[in-house]
């Protein structure tokens, strides 16, 4: 195999800070491409309903993304589609015209680009839409269909309810899997995979790929996309357990969903003190191989969770230290749209409401909050490519040390609500400045907020 191949994942997502986009509730810039039925900007969210969002609304708003710090973009589904989610391609070679079609697309990309940002996308490859043309195909036509053998019918006439006759994406009926035995399936998602990358995209997002059950399929797309160049980036959706996804077999890594679960336990639901969450982040560091710890995509909330800032149950003092400890932990940070300016809702469909413009309307000092915390990860090198350990933990504290061969950084976090003096273990008498206040301090005895952290370089 090509050595491109068996290399440790694309350099650049070490220094990567991510922000997601739902594109279909980011910005309406071009009503020209309205669909029928469009609700007005702003209107609560349902599983159904559309608001017009399209890619020249995301190019017009990346601005907002560079002056937030993040330097790359997941766009979850663009392709052709019928649902506000997209994840029911019915043309993986087109853009949806909803969204601007193709031209948007290159327009949107070239400008990214020129910013700076890294884009991508989602391979929704387990399953495509009810109305995807080849899956018509089979309704009509049933075992006479050429594409008969592109899914798994189990008897003919096709039929959707009460219950699909057919195998689907966890029994939802708008959503037939694709039978990825078949070597023209394979070669029609992949040729489609060759196409976007030749547009530009800098990498992939896999959706369930853990329920495809042909086990080469990932690895063949991954030999796709590499060969195509090794700096494609492809990353996982992976709730539970990420070994799997973490040997560079398939993947480059996964999201980290057990690495929020973590945080989130420890700020918000206090399922433990400090020590669990310690014990937790090293089961974490068990299931990932050290290599890929730095490629992880590290996130707090996303289209299929609560906003973070409803997790802590409006507590904008505990979601800043979720973000403290979401962004100096080792690897990449991922900020969901909107999170960073306190929007709030429930899963889906609230968490999928339409960005806020109104910049009355953001809670400022979140924001300013995150951009301090992406400032902090570009200027400090480990930060971004140090490897963590746990110094200590107690009931209400955790410290974290940040290691590279050019700094040394320690994390203390405080999740009680009054301020506490930590006496850092096995660093008494080092000196080192905390870089959120500017203040010198001596290990031990770091001053730390309540509810809150200090990050000190050592000298």
């Amino acid at each position: 195999m090509n050595d491109s191949l068996n290399r440790r994942g694309p350099d650049w997502v070490r220094d990567a800070i991510f922000y997601q986009i739902f594109p279909e509730r980011f910005d309406n810039a071009d009503p020209a491409t309205d669909p029928p039925g469009v609700e007005p900007w702003g209107t609560p969210p349902t599983r159904d309903n559309l608001m017009g969002g399209d890619l020249p609304g995301i190019t017009r708003r990346l601005e907002h993304l560079r002056a937030l710090g993040a330097n790359a973009l997941y766009l979850t589904p663009v392709f052709s589609a019928t649902t506000n989610h997209r994840y029911d391609a019915t043309d993986y070679y087109t853009i949806d015209p909803r969204l601007g079609g193709d031209t948007a697309f290159a327009t949107f990309l070239d400008s990214a680009h020129d910013m700076g940002l890294r884009v991508l996308l989602d391979a929704v490859f387990h399953h495509c839409g009810y109305d995807h043309p080849f899956f018509q195909d089979v309704i009509a036509r049933g075992d006479q269909s050429e594409y008969v053998n592109w899914f798994s019918v189990a008897q003919f006439p096709v039929t959707a309810h009460p219950q699909p006759n057919y195998l689907t994406c966890s029994g939802c009926w708008y959503l037939p899997k694709l039978n990825v035995h078949n070597p023209h399936v394979r070669d029609h998602l992949f040729g489609a995979a060759q196409k976007w990358m030749n547009a530009g995209i800098d990498g992939w997002r896999l959706d369930v790929p853990y329920m495809l059950e042909n086990p080469r399929f990932w690895a063949q797309f991954r030999a796709v996309v590499k060969g195509h160049d090794p700096e494609q980036y492809i990353v996982a959706e992976v709730w539970e357990k990420a070994t799997d996804w973490t040997t560079g077999a398939t993947s480059d890594a996964a999201m980290n969903y057990r690495l929020r679960d973590a945080i989130l336990n420890f700020v918000s639901e206090w399922r433990g003190g400090g020590e669990s969450f310690a014990a937790e982040l090293e089961e974490i560091d068990k299931e990932i191989p050290p290599d890929a710890k730095g490629l992880m995509m590290n996130l707090l909330g996303s289209h299929d969770t609560e906003r973070v800032l409803t997790h802590c149950g409006g507590d904008v003092e505990a979601t800043k230290l979720a973000f403290a400890l979401l962004f100096t932990a080792e690897g990449a940070p991922m900020v969901y749209y909107g999170d960073e300016i306190g929007m709030t809702g429930f899963n889906d469909p609230d968490c999928r409401g339409a960005m806020i413009w109104d910049e009355a309307r953001w809670n400022h000092e979140l924001l300013a909050w995150v951009r301090q915390l992406a400032h902090l990860r570009q200027a400090h090198v480990a930060l971004r490519r140090g490897s963590e350990r746990t110094i200590q933990a107690t009931e209400n504290t955790i410290v974290r040390a940040r290691v590279h061969p050019e700094e040394e950084l320690l994390i203390l976090a405080n999740r009680a609500r009054a301020g506490v003096h930590v006496a850092v273990a096995g660093f008494a008498g080092r000196l080192g400045t905390d870089l959120l206040t500017g203040q010198q301090v001596r290990c031990d005895d770091v001053a730390v907020p309540g509810m809150g952290v200090s990050i000190v370089k050592l000298e």
